[in-house]
């Protein structure tokens, strides 16, 4: 078993709980609240902005040039794609791209990127690897199984699925669980347990987030 893999199945009942949550169910069968949605994408938008802080961090910090590269990729996609299908929805919705950067965080918001900046700028790489992964991962994992069902007759709810199974989002998912177990397999014992709980902390706040 993969190191990722020992990942995935320590936050086993965490990711399925994710799977099973009343929001993204509603994304899958096109019956999301529209208000709640509304307060999602505002959040995530926030969350986002932090997350490419996070990937350009990450890219600072590479090891190698090959690694800076990929990171630079993912900053690429989360600021362009990724947050575009964002501000296609508040555009629908009548909110201002400056409403979107301006809004205020919600606590589980600022609590999360707030982990994910201080793990990148204070802990080892293999950390901050390890931290960022359930987001990247979990998107597309939930993407990939609510595909699986056919696309929704909500549009808002089939662009959704659309974006977060795409092949494209799954190549960088994929390339962060090959990080993850590449540095895993140089690390001992002591620094896998410390990106363990680093996934197991994200994860956590991943499920957090279907809150917000």
């Amino acid at each position: 078993m993969s190191f990722s893999a020992e990942l995935r199945a320590a936050a086993a009942a965490i990711w399925e709980a994710q799977h099973e949550h009343s929001f993204v169910r509603s994304i899958g069968d096109g019956t999301v609240d529209i208000a709640r949605f509304k307060r999602w994408v505002r959040q995530d938008y926030r969350f986002l902005i932090e997350y490419c802080r996070l990937f350009g961090l990450a890219a600072a910090r590479a090891p190698d040039l090959t690694t800076l590269r990929w990171f630079a990729e993912l900053l690429w996609t989360t600021a362009v794609s990724e947050m575009d299908l964002h501000r296609a929805y508040a555009a629908e919705f009548g909110i201002t791209a400056a409403e979107l950067e301006t809004e205020e965080m919600a606590p589980i918001t600022r609590a999360y990127t707030d982990f994910l900046i201080r793990t990148a700028a204070t802990s080892d790489f293999t950390e901050l690897a390890a931290a960022l992964l359930p987001c990247m991962w979990g998107f597309n994992e939930i993407g990939l199984r609510l595909a699986e069902r056919g696309r929704p007759a909500d549009e808002r709810c089939a662009r959704w699925i659309d974006a977060y199974s795409d092949p494209e989002y799954s190549r960088l998912a994929g390339w962060c669980r090959e990080l993850v177990d590449r540095l895993a397999a140089d690390a001992g014992q002591r620094v896998r347990e410390r990106m363990r709980e680093a996934f197991l902390v994200s994860s956590a706040y991943e499920l957090a987030f279907w809150d917000v």
